[in-house]
């Protein structure tokens, strides 16, 4: 389970990184370079952006919560909190790609590192 967690933790890092740019510096070269368009076409979005990021914040916290617990408290109750917070990104990646094939790159970035987690975590627990 270890990698898993591990897998986690890295998936929370990039949401972590993706909510500061939707958040933060959502006009900025980061966010632009990723997410496309200038800064000009970005900012009627920077609301919207804002509250996306919250999300992507919010998913990174549980994921970082539930893996703190599954190492210092709870093996299941963590494992279920990482299993939410991963599996949550994974289908955010897949919906992504599912609404605009155009998103493919865009969603195995952000969906690559839930999914090892995902298998991770649920080998930890069955095996």
């Amino acid at each position: 389970m270890i990698i898993g967690l591990i897998f986690a933790a890295l998936a929370g890092a990039l949401h972590v990184l993706i909510a500061y740019m939707e958040m933060f510096a959502w006009e900025g070269p980061l966010a632009r370079k990723t997410f496309g368009g200038t800064p000009e076409e970005a900012r009627p979005f920077s609301f919207y952006a804002y509250n996306q990021g919250l999300y992507n914040g919010f998913l990174a916290v549980e994921a970082f919560v539930g893996i703190v617990i599954a190492i210092f408290g709870s093996t299941l109750v963590g494992a279920a909190l990482v299993i939410a917070a991963v599996a949550s990104m994974l289908c955010a990646a897949l919906g992504l790609v599912l609404k605009d094939s155009s998103y493919a790159s865009a969603a195995i970035k952000q969906g690559t590192l839930p999914v090892i987690g995902l298998i991770f975590v649920i080998l930890g627990l069955v095996l």
